[in-house]
């Protein structure tokens, strides 16, 4: 065998024996400590769970007096959210439920009952009123329908859709008795005294609609009168026992929850038009 032979045949044996001791890149040499760090590096997991205080330090425990009060500071209303949540948790725990016999407990009807006995004495007075209540009403219908038939912005048209298909679905799923008291009038919405749902208040949620629709195109004089207008709708609401103050508080968050969700539907047409015009170009 000349020397090139024997130079070829010394290195295929060497790979050989390199490959024999050699597993995925471990020497079988190395094999038994390597799986011995396999088994660690499984291990590491549920011990690093059970030495959470002694590797890493809980949060609040590595807060020094100086981070407690830079809390309150920079925080002030989470900290206040705390601290009603402890007061109400006590007020939860300690009062005495309603009983079924009795009508719902409303702090509303309660601080409008001065209102209410005016205008259960003063039916003319409660009439104008209720037709007051209805052309604001009217108003909101009117601009909400313009923004998009005039205007060509139908944010608050599918918005106001959106809200008042959820309003009928839980309106009928829990529908509230009427409460004790109701001065209705033929002139107020719905006109002719006829049936509705009580949860939520879509008088509220309407004008809310609106009036972030206006903000939005700073109308922002607009937008005022018409939150002045709703606040005193409400409180004429409550006085009337037309709604639970539960009804006109979840028609405010009702208002700006449908306004957002119109807002991403809008969104997310805008951006399938444009995949679709991009698809196409490229095509």
């Amino acid at each position: 065998m000349d020397a090139e032979g024997s130079r070829f045949h010394s290195y295929t044996n060497l790979r050989k024996s390199r490959d024999r001791k050699s597993i995925n890149g471990v020497t079988v040499g190395n094999l038994h400590s390597h799986n011995k760090g396999d088994t660690k590096m499984m291990k590491k997991p549920f011990k690093a769970a059970a030495m959470v205080g002694q590797n890493r330090k809980v949060f609040f425990l590595s807060w020094s007096m100086e981070d407690a009060v830079n809390v309150v500071r920079y925080h002030p209303i989470p900290c206040i959210f705390a601290v009603s949540l402890l007061f109400f948790m006590g007020v939860e725990y300690t009062l005495f439920m309603i009983p079924p016999s009795s009508p719902p407990f409303d702090l509303g009807f309660l601080l409008t009952r001065p209102l209410h006995r005016v205008l259960a004495a003063r039916p003319a007075l409660n009439t104008a009123l209720a037709a007051l209540n209805t052309v604001f009403v009217g108003m909101q219908t009117m601009y909400i329908l313009w923004s998009w038939l005039v205007e060509g912005r139908p944010r608050a048209t599918i918005s106001a859709l959106f809200m008042f298909t959820c309003r009928g679905i839980l309106g009928y799923s829990t529908q509230l008795p009427l409460p004790e008291g109701f001065l209705g009038s033929g002139v107020d919405f719905p006109v002719g005294n006829v049936s509705f749902f009580l949860f939520f208040s879509g008088h509220v949620a309407g004008s809310v609609i609106a009036s972030l629709d206006m903000r939005r195109m700073q109308r922002r004089e607009l937008a005022c009168l018409f939150d002045t207008l709703n606040v005193l709708q409400a409180v004429r609401l409550l006085g009337t026992r037309g709604h639970y103050t539960i009804d006109l508080v979840v028609g405010v968050g009702a208002g700006w929850l449908f306004d957002s969700l119109a807002g991403n539907y809008e969104e997310d047409k805008k951006r399938r038009r444009a995949a679709a015009t991009t698809h196409q170009i490229l095509l």
